[in-house]
């Protein structure tokens, strides 16, 4: 039950915190041009309480309350799921006032509206820039200058059947701690020492869960790597830290090349959408899916939660600002249309595209949300029943 009430605690924060920073993105940008922002709010609503500065007091707003204030509206909602910011205007109130979205310039609205993605490319660079000065576990290979490294291990990514080490034990994700009774945690270490041993049997330490486990393997000519070996698919990992400047030099680069792979995905599973099925297609994963994973990140510590952060807030900022009505990009895409017809697409054409274009959308995350409840079903199955005592 604790396990399942903090994984489900972590995934709220996380997704609070990336959908809250898109949308101060909107509200800064909207400012910023002269636009009035009606309200910002933390959850979805309803209101459950609201505050907005009146003069140089300060009033509670209740939650049937509709009058429009001067100033914006602060307020608390009842579902704690990131937030919204409510900008004059774009609900067709007041449109035609000084301060509305729609009396601005086209570039001014676009700008406002492609903030909310900036904001979530800026939190992941500031996030990957933290993780490189404090130091993350990843792949010690071809690092940038000025890396410096920090307990280097050795990984099994991969164990070839029927090898040695399958027959011996051996499973992907364990690390290597000694062979015989050499210490070994570089790559070119464990090669030699495995080289050396030629064709006889030597005791093998790992490291798996947290505890050590001695195995025995006999090495095997393998005609593949034209060497003796045990049959296994090795990382040279270690913690990866940067200087203050040069981390925030190679965090932004960094966000620069996950947003590459982001993009490239998409492409792919859009090309596999088209086709039908694919690979691609069938490792995406909806609320469900994400929630899990968030759960078994945080396990590993503070630092691969922080990286897995901030490549949902890359993937955020793509998805927010593809051209798909509904989301920023679709929006902008039809503030682009209206620029070259210099004239706007009327109000209520715009607004059933982008209606029914969310209730695609919907249709989409609940498909792949049952295929997640099919897929991680047992794990979070067996945490409710923690949860109501079962």
């Amino acid at each position: 039950m604790i396990v399942f009430m903090l994984t489900l605690l972590i995934f709220l924060l996380v997704l609070s915190v990336l959908v809250l920073v898109h949308e101060v993105g909107h509200y800064v940008a909207a400012r910023l041009f002269g636009v009035k922002a009606d309200e910002f709010g933390y959850g979805i609503p309803p209101r459950v309480v609201g505050f907005v500065k009146v003069g140089k007091k300060w009033k509670k707003v209740g939650r049937k309350d509709r009058k429009e204030y001067e100033n914006t509206i602060w307020s608390l909602n009842w579902l704690p799921i990131g937030g919204f910011v409510r900008i004059k205007g774009e609900q067709g109130d007041g449109e035609n006032d000084a301060d509305s979205f729609h009396v601005k310039p086209i570039w001014q609205r676009i700008i406002i509206l492609a903030a909310g993605v900036g904001m979530n490319w800026v939190l992941a660079a500031i996030l990957l820039s933290i993780g490189l000065a404090v130091g993350v576990p990843t792949v010690v290979d071809q690092l940038p200058p000025g890396a410096t490294v920090e307990q280097r291990e050795v990984s099994i990514i991969e164990t070839l059947k029927g090898s040695p080490a399958e027959q011996a034990g051996v499973k992907e994700g364990d690390v290597i701690v000694r062979i015989g009774p050499d210490e070994a945690t570089t790559l070119e270490q464990v090669r030699e020492l495995i080289v050396s041993q030629g064709t006889r049997p030597f005791t093998l330490l790992l490291r798996r869960d947290e505890q050590e486990v001695s195995l025995n393997v006999t090495p095997v000519y393998l005609e593949e790597a034209k060497r003796t070996g045990i049959g296994v698919g090795l990382i040279d990992t270690g913690i990866v830290r940067f200087p203050p400047l040069l981390a925030i030099q190679n965090g932004v680069v960094l966000t620069g090349t996950y947003t590459k792979v982001v993009l490239l995905t998409f492409i792919d599973l859009f090309r596999d959408l088209v086709k039908g099925g694919g690979e691609t297609a069938e490792q995406v994963s909806g609320p469900v899916g994400i929630a899990v994973i968030t759960g078994r990140i945080a396990k590993q510590g503070i630092m691969p939660l922080v990286q897995f952060m901030a490549i949902l807030s890359i993937n955020l900022a793509v998805v927010n600002f593809l051209p798909i009505p509904a989301l920023d990009g679709g929006r902008a895409l039809f503030l682009i249309v209206e620029g070259l017809r210099r004239k706007a697409i009327r109000r209520t054409t715009e607004a059933l595209i982008h209606n029914i274009s969310f209730l695609i959308l919907l249709a989409l995350i609940a498909l792949v949300t049952l295929r997640d409840l099919g897929r991680y079903g047992g794990a979070i199955v067996g945490g409710l029943k923690g949860l109501v005592g079962m």
